[in-house]
C-alpha cells in the first residue's frame, strides 16, 4: 500500500461497517435513534425556553444538556448514517478532524453537565433556605460558559496533536472519526499519543463519578430525613431521573475501560458496538427521562398536547 503523510492525506476512508452484512437495517436504527434524540431535545429546549416559569437553574442545566445531546450525537450519528444508507465511506480530512473536535467536546461537556446538576440538586436538598441565593441564574450560566471554555482548550490540544501526526493510510477501522480512531489511523505508535486522554478518563472515573455517586449517597440519606411524605417522593423521582441520566452516560465507558483493564480483549466489532451504544443511548434516554420524570415539563407538555389553552406568565401575573 502506498504511503501517506498529513500532507496529503486528503479524505479517510470509514472501514467500521465493512465487515456487517444488515448494514442498512443498523443504519436504520441508527436514523431512527437520531431523530428521536433531535425530537426529544428539541422539545425539552422549546418548552423550557418558551415558560418563564421554567427560567430557573435546574432547567437551564436541562436546556445545557440537551443542547451537548445534540451535537455529541450529530457529529457521530451523520457520519454513520451516511457510510450506512447512502454508502459515503469517504470522509474529507478537515471534516473528519472537525467531527472529533465537537464530538469530544459534546463527550466533555456531557461529563461536566451530570456534575453540575449533581450539585444543584445537592443544595437544593443540604441548603433549601439558601438554595436561590447561593444557586442563582446567573451563577448557573457562568459555571456552564466555563465548563465549555474547559472542553474546548482541552479539545484544541488534542486536535492539534491530531493534525500534526503522520499517516501512513486514510483509513478509519472504526465507525466515525474520534481521537483514538485517527490516531490509531497513524504511522505512529498510538499509546504515546494516549497520556491526555488516559489522564481525562482518569478524572472521570476516580474524580468526578465517584465525586458524583457521593452527592447521591448524600442526598439518599438526606431523603430519609424528611418528614413530608410528599416532599420524600418528588426528591425521591427529581434524584431517581438523574441517576437513569447519570448511568446511562457512564455505564458503557466503565464497562469498556474495566473490561481493558482486566485483561478482556475486545473485538473491533465489540469495540465499536460499545462506542454507538455510549454516543447514542444517553442522548435518547436524557429527554425521555426528563420528559416523563420532571413534573412541569411533564404537566406542559401535556398542555400542549392536550390542547389546553396556555396563558403568557405575564398575563397570569395581571390576572
Amino acid at each position: 500500500m502506498a504511503n501517506y503523510t498529513v500532507k496529503n492525506v486528503d479524505s479517510f476512508i470509514i472501514t467500521g461497517f465493512d465487515h456487517l452484512q444488515n448494514q442498512k437495517l443498523l443504519g436504520f436504527l441508527i436514523l431512527i435513534t437520531y431523530m428521536l434524540i433531535l425530537l426529544g431535545n428539541s422539545i425539552n429546549l422549546c418548552i423550557i425556553m418558551t415558560d418563564r416559569h421554567l427560567h430557573k437553574p435546574m432547567y437551564i442545566l436541562i436546556c445545557n444538556l440537551a443542547v451537548v445531546d445534540i451535537m455529541f450525537s450529530s457529529t457521530c450519528s451523520t457520519t454513520m448514517i451516511s457510510v450506512l444508507l447512502a454508502e459515503i465511506k469517504t470522509v474529507s480530512y478537515y471534516s473528519c478532524i472537525s467531527r472529533m473536535f465537537f464530538y469530544h467536546v459534546g463527550d466533555f461537556t456531557e461529563c461536566m453537565a451530570l456534575t453540575l446538576m449533581a450539585i444543584d440538586r445537592l443544595l437544593a436538598i443540604r441548603l433549601p433556605l439558601r438554595y436561590h441565593s447561593i444557586v442563582t441564574n446567573s451563577r448557573t450560566f457562568g459555571l456552564i460558559i466555563l465548563t465549555w471554555l474547559i472542553a474546548f482548550t482541552l479539545m484544541v490540544v488534542l486536535t492539534l496533536v491530531v493534525d500534526n501526526v503522520p499517516y501512513c493510510q486514510p483509513v478509519i477501522r472504526y465507525v466515525f472519526c474520534d481521537y483514538p480512531s485517527m490516531i490509531r489511523a497513524a504511522c505512529v505508535n498510538p499509546e504515546l499519543y494516549f497520556f491526555l486522554p488516559a489522564m481525562i478518563n482518569l478524572w472521570w472515573f476516580c474524580g468526578l463519578f465517584p465525586f458524583v455517586m457521593c452527592t447521591y449517597a448524600v442526598l439518599a440519606y438526606s431523603v430519609t430525613k424528611l418528614s413530608s411524605n410528599s416532599s420524600r417522593k418528588q426528591m425521591i423521582n427529581t434524584c431517581l431521573s438523574h441517576l437513569i441520566v447519570l448511568l446511562s452516560f457512564y455505564a458503557p465507558k466503565l464497562v469498556s475501560n474495566l473490561l481493558t483493564r482486566i485483561g478482556v480483549v475486545l473485538t473491533l466489532t465489540e469495540r465499536n458496538a460499545i462506542l454507538i451504544i455510549a454516543s447514542l443511548i444517553p442522548p435518547l434516554i436524557n429527554p425521555t427521562v426528563y420528559c416523563t420524570r420532571t413534573k412541569e415539563i411533564r404537566k406542559r407538555l401535556a398542555d400542549v398536547f392536550l390542547r389546553k389553552k396556555i396563558v403568557p406568565s405575564h398575563l397570569k401575573i395581571l390576572s
